[in-house]
């Protein structure tokens, strides 16, 4: 599901004052890590990741990895954290149209 920009406002505002859920050191993205993010998306539907000890573009190249192999919009990348939004089978966020 790709959010439009109306609805990415929206999530930032509301991931603004969330701590990040999961945190990447420099081990990197491995199956345990994915598995902690994919867990908390199913319960949170929206967290914040940080990313630890990569260079911008690896960081970037990270969290677009992330957001593929879950399923879920990368709504924000503010310095070494990553904002992710995947709506549950109940949404309890309600998205604007």
């Amino acid at each position: 599901m790709a959010v439009n920009d109306k609805q990415r406002r929206y999530l930032k505002g509301l991931a603004h004052p969330l701590k990040p859920v999961v945190m990447i050191g420099n081990a990197g993205l491995s199956d345990a890590v994915l598995a902690e993010i994919e867990n908390a998306l199913t319960y949170h539907e929206l967290i914040k990741v940080r990313v630890s000890g990569q260079e911008r573009a690896d960081r970037k190249q990270m969290l677009d990895e992330i957001a593929e192999k879950t399923g879920a919009d990368l709504i924000m990348v503010i310095g070494h954290i990553g904002g992710f939004y995947r709506p549950a089978k109940k949404p309890v966020i309600t998205l604007p149209r």
